[in-house]
């Protein structure tokens, strides 16, 4: 087992959340992820890392897999320009490879966004820190453990 999948395990034990991440194969992207799964796109909650252009921070949106984040709102959210966060910076911000961001399990947590769409759901499902591996949650118990603000940011 990955470094990174203990880490989400432990993350959601931490939080009260015993559930078992589930191996779905490689999904690179969410359509992908929620046909191996068997949900509905919006289900799947995608963790975009966006690169603070004035912080240099890496800053997380937790969103629904249909949804597009607006450039434009998401500056305003983080209240600076934000461009592309790199893999270096992603994986030594969050100890998290590209295509396996969990929204919990950090090594630096990062402020972090959430959709208000993924709340319109009983499950959603998240990467557990590998391109192979997802964990179902409420979507209220991933808001409050992740950390996130509940904010529009979507197109």
């Amino acid at each position: 087992m990955s470094k990174s999948l203990k880490r989400v395990i432990h993350a959601l034990q931490e939080a009260g959340i015993d559930i078992e991440p589930l191996e779905i194969g490689q999904a690179t992207t969410a359509r992908m992820a929620a046909d191996l799964v068997g949900c509905q796109l919006d289900q799947i909650a995608k963790s975009i890392i966006f690169r603070g252009e004035t912080s240099g921070e890496a800053l997380l949106f937790i969103t629904a897999g249909g949804n597009q984040i607006d450039p434009a709102k998401a500056s305003a959210l983080a209240g600076e320009i934000l461009g592309k966060a790199d893999a270096a910076l992603i994986r030594a911000q969050t100890g998290f490879a590209i295509g396996g961001v969990s929204p919990v399990g950090h090594l630096t947590p990062p402020r972090a966004y959430f959709d208000p769409r993924l709340l319109d759901f009983e499950t959603v499902w998240a990467a557990a820190g590998t391109p192979r591996h997802v964990f179902a949650a409420a979507p209220a118990d991933l808001l409050r453990i992740s950390g996130a603000v509940e904010q529009a940011f979507t197109v």
